[in-house]
């Protein structure tokens, strides 16, 4: 996808499954914590910070949709040079881009968390995480969940739910965002692109026609939107540690999803190296602050059944077609 600026991604993250520590703790119908108010006070604190949070990361989106595509300090550094009908266009784009991806993103962790509820597993509400100088605007949202209280079934179905629902809408949204945009010429050297995953590619291809060479279509806010969405479900679906594609492959395979994750990063930082591309460095900085390893669940020997692992595998193998492993190319 071309847009007319450079810039920087940022990275958006996951949920935390939290492994048992040892001694009872007390339960307030979410996340266990210990508080001087008593749980109430945790519980109406949490979900103060939780509202806030969304408002900033809305307002972070708003800022960065305004010009589909670019940071915050790239809009303001360019804005003069809008011309006047695009200063006009940008509330609008804010607002569509803001709007339809905090329904991807929301979709995704409301997912986990009703799962969640639904099992009667303890967990927080979402905490989205605001980032306007990424051209995303966020970093995406972490849910905390207790690690004792669900087996290996439980676990599965609450990893499963959040990237599902969010292509729900992702796909869709990126589908109208194509219809709704055009096909330009590019030279390169000049801009700077989005990379295309197998999906998108796809998706142009139906609702326009196939891409020639020097191509692409030009951003708007409901397909930048869905493309995020896309990319960031991918994304989270790679299988190592904490993110959904880790707590589906250890429902699946237990502890030999520990080597794979090991090999995931080690690739990763082979590719960064050996391509001179360190867009990753920060996701494979924080996973490996996390540790690839995924804890144990509350029973690992849980049945799965045929259904699940069908529905588990065909979840991870979304990253064939979701996932660019430059998603920025520069100019």
């Amino acid at each position: 996808m071309e847009e007319r600026t450079d810039r920087h991604d940022g990275v958006l993250d996951s949920g935390i499954w939290l492994p048992e520590t040892g001694g009872p703790r007390e339960c307030d119908g979410e996340f266990p914590a210990r508080d001087p108010e008593g749980p109430a006070g945790s519980f109406r604190r949490r979900h103060r910070l939780a509202f806030w949070l969304f408002l900033a990361t809305g307002a972070s989106m708003f800022v960065v949709g305004m010009v589909p595509g670019a940071s915050a300090i790239e809009l303001i550094v360019g804005w003069d040079s809008l011309k006047p009908a695009e200063k006009q266009q940008a509330p609008w784009n804010g607002l569509l881009y803001a709007g339809a991806l905090l329904a991807i993103l929301g979709a995704h962790e409301m997912g986990h968390y009703l799962q969640s509820r639904r099992l009667g597993v303890p967990a927080t509400l979402p905490f989205f995480i605001p980032l306007p100088i990424s051209p995303f605007g966020t970093m995406g949202a972490v849910i905390l969940q207790d690690g004792r209280a669900a087996n290996r079934r439980m676990l599965f179905d609450i990893a499963v739910t959040g990237p599902l629902a969010g292509l729900v809408l992702a796909i869709p949204i990126a589908y109208v965002g194509i219809q709704q945009s055009e096909i330009r010429t590019f030279v390169p050297g000049q801009s700077g692109q989005y990379g295309n995953p197998l999906l998108m590619q796809w998706m142009v291809a139906l609702a326009q026609r196939p891409l020639g060479p020097n191509e692409d279509v030009l951003l708007n806010p409901l397909l930048f939107a869905g493309w995020v969405g896309i990319f960031i479900t991918a994304l989270n679906l790679l299988p190592v540690g904490q993110l959904d594609g880790g707590h589906i492959l250890y429902t699946l395979i237990g502890r030999q999803a520990h080597h794979v994750a090991v090999g995931v990063l080690v690739l990763a930082v082979a590719y960064m190296v050996y391509s001179s591309y360190y867009a990753y460095v920060v996701v494979v900085g924080l996973l490996l602050l996390m540790g690839p390893k995924h804890p144990p669940t509350a029973d690992d020997r849980v049945p799965l059944g045929p259904l699940r692992h069908i529905v588990g595998w065909l979840t991870l193998a979304f990253i064939v077609v979701g996932f660019t492993p430059m998603p920025i190319v520069m100019g």
